[in-house]
């Protein structure tokens, strides 16, 4: 019995339809707040697209610092760099991250690792350490 692989969709369109829809036509497909945010500002994302494709065609890294920008379908399959604050983390686009926006897969905190207490540190070891 062969498994069949589950091809994505978002919202019922897969991804060589959304592929074809301008990037105010796949908006309509967002919830609100990134809806509001692509249909204000897809100059600046077609424009964002555009560069990229440009730089892949050239062999060169996508490096941004724009965290806020909402992933439309034209970005899947890039390997962009996005600016955490401190380093640029490489993330690959894929299908499940439309309407998503760029810093979200670009975390800005590292997270914590709580070793073991120093000397000192509790009451145990205090009086270890006076001596």
């Amino acid at each position: 019995m062969e498994l069949k692989k589950k091809e994505f969709t978002y919202k019922g369109k897969t991804v060589e339809e959304l592929k074809v829809l301008d990037v105010r036509e796949f908006a309509k497909y967002l919830k609100s707040r990134n809806r509001r945010s692509v249909l204000r500002r897809f100059q600046e994302i077609e424009k964002f697209v555009s560069n990229a494709k440009e730089k892949l065609s050239k062999n060169k890294k996508i490096r941004t610092h724009k965290r806020d920008l909402v992933i439309v379908p034209e970005m899947i399959g890039m390997k962009i760099q996005i600016y955490n604050g401190k380093s640029f983390t490489n993330i690959e686009v894929i299908g499940e991250m439309l309407g998503h926006k760029l810093g979200e897969f670009a975390p800005t905190r590292g997270r914590v690792k709580h070793g073991s207490a120093g000397v000192g540190a509790t009451k145990g070891t205090r009086a270890k350490a006076k001596k």
